[in-house]
This record gives structure tokens, C-alpha cells and sequence, in this order.
């Protein structure tokens, strides 16, 4: 009860919606006022004042230009902030695999997820790691954004950055916390392992729809068990070369009824895929790469669609009481706005440079009442 309590002073009640991965209709509508998670990426072209004749202006007046460094930032947190793998974990990653009757390319990447495993020291661990804590610091940087309506392209932005600090808690199986600051902003996240829920100063608070997912954070490279378990049934697509490194590309995707199910209303989630890419001489993840597509019909017959791109560069891996965790890396998410009919469409580039600053396993006195969701959860859950 007095953790409850607590929760509730701290978290004021807001109306909640739908935590939607892709815009939301609302977003085609300019008279409605309806808020997804996605409604600072509807402000943010606003703040590029883009008129329906193809010509661009942007606010050069000192407000506006704080107005725009402030959605650039929301942007950038709406993105990037703490995005949710594809798929739900499976099961433990270390237990004996089964090849038998499995396609070449499932039993191909079970022993590649398999090398990985002990290339990190998961196989090797003595001690059962049943909590986990991280700090970190973050660079988030908006790069520019290429429009293009017709013959006109523009480009627009600076490379404006702003630095931030988190803190990550999880806990097996399927509980994870997060506070991420930037700026003047704060972002939390967290699931008790049933209900995943996101709170931010401009959104309130929102659950995500469908499966219980990771968040992505966590599988770029803090928990490689985590990280092996959601390649567990994956597809090995061959080689490729990440800059003069030699990797296997692993791919999983959600399937088709996880992704109807994270639908809402008119927008529909048409897929989402990870790729992973695995060093074929040390064994280990060095880069990560998600694409999410949403199709969101329009009211003058157009259907619009947004494709989010992240990648990721994992590295500096040290030891962490025996398990070998990556201290830095790099994302670079792309956001791609295009129709069907429209000859209208748009690029925008961001970026994310984060380190690892401490890590700590079995931290003593973690327990599932840190990871209770805000008020307003229960709240709408129990309304009738």
C-alpha cells in the first residue's frame, strides 16, 4: 500500500491512450486534439510550417526557434528514448537446443546465438543473474531533414544536441524500469512483466498495446541473454560486412498476429524486423538494426506510410563479473514519412551516442514492487 501511495503522489493522473509505435490517425486531422505517442512527430513538421502547395518556411524568430529546438527534442525522445524490441523474449537462451527437423537456416542461427553465448560468458556463469542495474550518459543529436514535394527538395535543421543521463533496472522475468533526462526533459518507462507503460511531460502516460517486448535498450548489448533469447528461432540470412568486420546477419520479425494486435483503429502496423549482426571472429553483436512500417489511411484517398529505421553500433565490450557487457555505442534512427499518391515525402535524420558508466548484477533489496506501474494504469484498468 505505501508503495502504491507513493506512485501516486508522484504521477498525476492523465488520460490515457494506446502507446502506438507508428502515428496515429489523429495525425491526418488537423481539428482534432486527440494525443498519441506519436503526436510530437505531427508537431514537429508543424514547427517546418510545410503548406499544402509544396513550399517550405521555418520560423526564425527567437520563440520559434526554441519552440522548434523543443520539438526537435521530443522528437528525438519519442524515437529514440526507449523503443521496445520486436518480439517478446523466449525461452532461456543457455538450455540444451534441438536441431532435429529444423530448417538449415533456424539450426544455423541456434549455433551462431550459441557462440555468442559463450563468447560473452553466459555458458560459463556460476551465479544465476536474477537483477540488473545501469547508469549511463547519452548525446541525442537531431541532424537535418530532407523534404520533398515535387521538383522542390529542401533540406532543413542543424546538427543540435543535447546530453542526458539514465538509469536502468531490471529484473528477470520481464521487469525492467528506466528514467532517461535530456535537456529539460524526462522520460520514464518500465513493466512489471505483464503490462508495458511510457510517461512523458508532453504524452502522460500510455501502455503499449499487444505482446509484453523488451525494451531495445537492453538488448544493445547490457543482457545477452536477453539479447540471445529473442534470436532464438531467428533466420540466419548469410554474411554481410559492417564496415571491414565480417558478421552473420541474423533476422526475426513479429508475426502477423502480434503486429495486427499492436494496431489502432485506421493505422495499421504492417511489420516490424531486427537483424542482428554477429562478428564471425569474436562472436560477439556488434551492430543492431529494426525497421517498423505503419500505414495510415488519409481522408482525401491517400494512405500515407511511416517507416522508422534504427540502427545500432555496439561496442567496447568489458567484463562485468564474468559476463563480458558493451560500454558504448552509437543509433542512428531515420524517419520516413511518404504516400502512395502524394509525390510529398520526407527524411528525417537522428542520432544517439550513449556509454555505459556502471553496471551491477544481484543488486540486494530489488524487489517486483520497483516496478509497479503509475496510478493511472490501475486506474483505467479498473474503471469500468
Amino acid at each position: 500500500m505505501g508503495s502504491k501511495a507513493r506512485w501516486r503522489q508522484s504521477w498525476a493522473p492523465q488520460p490515457l491512450t494506446p502507446l502506438m509505435e507508428g502515428p496515429g490517425p489523429e495525425m491526418q486531422e488537423e481539428g482534432t486534439k486527440k494525443e498519441s505517442s506519436w503526436e510530437v512527430i505531427r508537431e514537429w513538421f508543424r514547427t517546418q510550417k510545410i503548406s499544402p502547395g509544396g513550399s517550405f518556411s521555418q520560423s526564425s524568430s527567437f520563440y520559434g526557434t526554441i519552440h522548434a529546438k523543443t520539438q526537435d527534442l521530443r522528437l528525438l525522445l519519442g524515437v529514440l528514448g526507449c523503443p521496445l524490441a520486436p518480439i517478446p523474449s523466449a525461452h532461456d537462451p543457455t538450455l540444451s537446443i534441438h536441431i532435429k527437423d529444423t530448417p538449415f537456416e533456424t539450426s544455423t542461427a541456434k549455433y551462431i546465438i550459441q557462440q555468442y553465448l559463450a563468447a560473452t560468458g553466459c555458458l560459463k556463469q556460476q551465479k544465476d543473474t536474477k537483477n540488473m542495474y545501469a547508469t549511463g550518459m547519452v548525446k541525442m543529436i537531431c541532424c537535418e531533414t530532407e523534404i520533398s514535394s515535387g521538383k522542390n527538395v529542401k533540406c532543413l535543421g542543424t546538427r543540435s544536441s543535447d546530453n542526458g543521463c539514465f538509469v536502468l533496472w531490471q529484473m528477470l522475468p520481464g521487469m525492467w524500469s528506466l528514467e532517461l533526462v535530456v535537456g529539460d526533459h524526462k522520460v520514464v518507462a518500465g513493466s512489471n512483466g505483464k503490462t508495458v507503460w511510457r510517461h512523458t511531460p508532453w504524452l502522460g502516460t500510455h501502455a503499449a498495446k499487444g505482446p509484453q517486448r523488451p525494451l531495445r535498450r537492453i538488448i544493445q548489448g547490457l543482457d545477452p541473454k536477453t539479447t540471445a533469447s529473442l534470436f532464438t528461432n531467428a533466420q540466419c540470412l548469410g554474411e554481410n560486412r559492417i564496415g571491414t568486420v565480417d558478421c552473420f546477419v541474423l533476422k526475426v520479425s513479429a508475426d502477423r498476429a502480434a503486429v495486427v494486435e499492436r494496431s489502432e483503429g485506421p493505422a495499421e502496423v504492417i511489420r516490424h524486423i531486427l537483424y542482428g549482426y554477429f562478428c564471425q571472429k569474436s562472436g560477439l553483436l556488434i551492430y543492431l538494426e529494426d525497421s517498423h512500417l505503419t500505414r495510415v489511411p488519409t481522408q482525401d484517398n491517400d494512405t500515407v506510410y511511416w517507416e522508422t529505421t534504427i540502427g545500432s553500433s555496439i561496442g567496447d565490450y568489458r567484463d562485468v563479473d564474468g559476463v563480458l557487457i558493451a560500454h558504448q555505442g552509437r543509433s542512428i534512427a531515420t524517419v520516413f514519412r511518404f504516400g502512395e499518391l502524394s509525390m510529398q515525402h520526407s527524411r528525417t535524420r537522428m542520432e544517439e551516442i550513449w556509454t555505459i558508466d556502471d553496471v551491477m548484477f544481484n543488486v540486494p533489496g530489488l524487489s517486483m514492487d520497483h516496478f509497479i506501474p503509475p496510478a493511472d494504469i490501475f486506474d483505467n484498468i479498473n474503471s469500468p
